[in-house]
């Protein structure tokens, strides 16, 4: 087969990683205790999946965990996705975030994946028309390209961290995730000639990684997400 070499749209795969829900976001332990981040984190998972549920250009979800019971509990019923054969739980043996996505992004490539988008699990903002503004800029990567390879990139608040990548081809550039990402993965972009556009959206800049972050998620919104979080397995998708 010969690889893929511009961009194109029309298989869409998202990856999703998260570490672990028993020891994930450390950083909040000053504001909520371990059992309280572990059920946020199920709530924003929950949240999220079903989000993706809603959005019809996700053709499937590929789930990179280092933590079974998370990829069990998906498996179960216990989050809500696009279908439930459509998500694919992936266990990470190693470790670190980069390789986490280049376990996931394979695992699109072998799928028939013509184009990723990498979404962290910690946007309580996140929605279908955000979702919706990374395909449209992605769109106009492509006309502007004239159908080169894209790189679509939404930063943080704070402009140096990335929110969400959306990539096609699925590997024009690895994934840098780490200190100042932004310039790193608009760095990568430059060095391939990909045609590359940057989408700051409120909904996407904003993730939940420390206690300043939790004071200012709208307490109705955090209510909703400790009770999506508080389900038992297989209620979220009943």
């Amino acid at each position: 087969m010969t690889p893929q070499r511009n961009a194109d749209l029309a298989r869409l795969h998202v990856l999703v990683p998260l570490r672990s829900l028993s020891g994930g976001k450390a950083r909040l332990g000053g504001a909520i205790d371990a059992e309280e981040r572990e059920t946020l984190l199920r709530g924003l998972l929950r949240q999220t999946l079903s989000i993706l549920h809603d959005w019809y250009p996700s053709a499937t979800v590929h789930l990179v965990s280092a933590d079974p019971g998370v990829l069990v509990e998906v498996t179960a019923g216990g989050t809500r996705g696009p279908q439930r054969s459509t998500i694919r739980p992936i266990l990470q043996l190693g470790e670190g975030l980069n390789e986490a996505l280049a376990l996931a992004r394979d695992d699109a490539l072998a799928s028939g994946a013509t184009a990723t988008l990498i979404l962290p699990a910690d946007l309580p903002y996140l929605s279908v028309g955000a979702l919706q503004r990374m395909l449209d800029a992605a769109d106009a990567a492509i006309a502007a390209g004239s159908g080169r390879p894209i790189v679509v990139i939404s930063p943080a608040d704070a402009r140096r961290g990335t929110n969400a990548l959306l990539l096609s081809p699925p590997d024009v550039i690895e994934p840098c995730f780490g200190p100042a990402s932004l310039e790193a993965h608009l760095r990568a972009a430059a060095s391939v000639d990909a045609s590359t556009q940057v989408v700051e959206d409120a909904e996407l800049g904003f993730d939940l990684d420390t206690p300043d972050d939790l004071e200012r998620l709208e307490p109705a919104l955090m209510e909703a997400l400790t009770r999506l979080g508080q389900d038992a397995v297989g209620a979220a998708s009943q």
